[in-house]
């Protein structure tokens, strides 16, 4: 009795320094990782990293000219979803089944789920949009795709100029481009003075061909919604497509990954975060020196760089519309035809890019370890982009194998808000499947 007394005590005091132990080691990473929160928030707080919820839209970043209310937000959801304003396609087969989410949707981290989205001249989604793919009635000069990887739709609030090269918004850096706002191409769209998330969406709707006309709105109930949305604006005005992009972008700036567990850490939770994820996040912001790019709530800054990835027509699957020579492989030079420019892309916002698994501005690169150990190589794959364009910080790293493992589980788990659903509608006014409508995608959704 006395010797099986004396091995569970010896049992109980493993267990309990064991315990100990790992409650000692995780309060060291939490404290280091605020202490490097901190220092590299120059002043902020681990405060500035945080989102706020996406009811509260008084916390959100907007544009004065299109305030947030609930009715807009609510409005703009169901139109994001809506394949019913498909209704100006290159061919009448296209008709009905695209939307906005079909190439930014919820399970993908609102990216598309292929190298290169497709919209009108799709068909299929497959898991994950990964089976979506062109139909043969369509020339590729009918094809709605472009020519640069998808970006997300997510955290666009905390971004003031939207696409890789900037060159949808009126404000902040664009202020002194106007000279390149082409008449007739969508740039021009910036001459309504909106910030990007709002300029992008008003020449989208034209871009993607996408139509609101009063007999689809009557037939559907979206008038009310309109008239709910938008009491101030004219009856004259108040159906058009300016409005409808209005209430896309300010339901865009409500999608906010701030359920992700580095989300959940930051408002006070440290068992939201594992041992692994709060070593890469400590090493992210300090040996890997991603903080001076990625930075804020969303981790990204309106800033452009050049890391010499490759184009989208360098991915060894088939791509339309994205010749060798595209204006846009040069980046920001390819919107403001400064030499200084060329080459570098905005800093992506960084959460839930594990749900989509392309990066990098030509989709080049196919997990988020092969981006972390590229930045770590610090050795440019393409040869077109000129050493001297090259960031300053794209230089070798040294960190360890182990090192950008946990780098990696930072960015792959603790960044990914597991709940993106919450921001889908569960139908649209017009009844349809969405984000596509085609046949195979209506097989492949479950859809009626």
């Amino acid at each position: 009795m006395k010797i099986q007394k004396f091995y569970l005590f010896m049992v109980i005091t493993v267990i309990f320094f064991s315990c100990k132990k790992e409650t000692d080691l995780e309060e060291t990473l939490d404290n280091k990782l605020e202490n490097v929160l901190a220092e590299v928030a120059n002043g902020k707080g681990i405060t500035h990293f945080i989102m706020p919820e996406s009811d509260d839209f008084a916390s959100i970043p907007q544009d004065p000219k299109n305030p947030l209310t609930q009715e807009k937000v609510a409005l703009g959801k169901l139109l994001y979803h809506e394949t019913g304003l498909a209704l100006a396609p290159m061919r009448s087969i296209g008709k009905g089944t695209y939307s906005c989410a079909s190439c930014h949707f919820a399970s993908a981290g609102f990216q598309a789920g292929r190298h290169q989205g497709i919209s009108e001249g799709g068909r299929g989604f497959g898991n994950n949009g990964e089976g979506r793919d062109i139909i043969a009635a369509y020339p590729e000069a009918e094809l709605d795709v472009q020519p640069v990887r998808t970006p997300s739709a997510m955290n666009g609030a905390y971004q003031e100029l939207m696409l890789w090269n900037g060159q949808f918004g009126a404000t902040g850096a664009n202020t002194e481009t106007y000279e390149q706002w082409d008449v007739g191409s969508p740039k021009e769209t910036n001459e309504l003075g909106f910030q990007g998330l709002e300029t992008q969406a008003i020449a989208g709707m034209k871009v993607h061909r996408l139509s609101v006309t009063n007999e689809f709105i009557e037939s559907t109930g979206y008038k009310e919604l309109f008239d709910q949305a938008f009491p101030e604006v004219s009856e004259e005005q108040r159906y058009g497509r300016e409005q409808a992009g209005l209430a896309i972008a300010a339901y865009e700036r409500t999608l906010l990954a701030n359920k992700a567990p580095f989300q959940e850490w930051l408002r006070g939770n440290a068992s939201a975060m594992t041992n692994a994820e709060k070593r890469g996040a400590i090493l992210f912001f300090e040996k890997g020196q991603c903080g001076s790019c990625h930075t804020g709530p969303v981790l990204n800054t309106m800033a452009f760089h050049a890391y010499g990835m490759n184009d989208l027509h360098e991915c060894s699957e088939p791509t339309f519309k994205s010749p060798f020579g595209d204006p846009s492989s040069l980046g920001r030079g390819g919107f403001t035809k400064e030499e200084d420019d060329m080459y570098k892309f905005k800093v992506p916002q960084l959460y839930n890019l594990a749900d989509s698994p392309f990066y990098g501005h030509g989709s080049s690169m196919r997990s988020i370890r092969e981006v972390v150990a590229y930045k770590n190589a610090g050795i440019a794959e393409n040869p077109s982009v000129p050493e001297e364009q090259l960031a300053d910080a794209f230089q070798p790293l040294g960190l360890t194998e182990s090192e950008i493992n946990d780098i990696t589980t930072f960015l792959e788990t603790a960044l990914r808000d597991p709940s993106l659903e919450r921001y889908v509608p569960n139908t649209v006014l017009s009844g349809q499947c969405f984000p596509n409508n085609d046949d195979i995608s209506k097989r492949d959704l479950g859809c009626n």
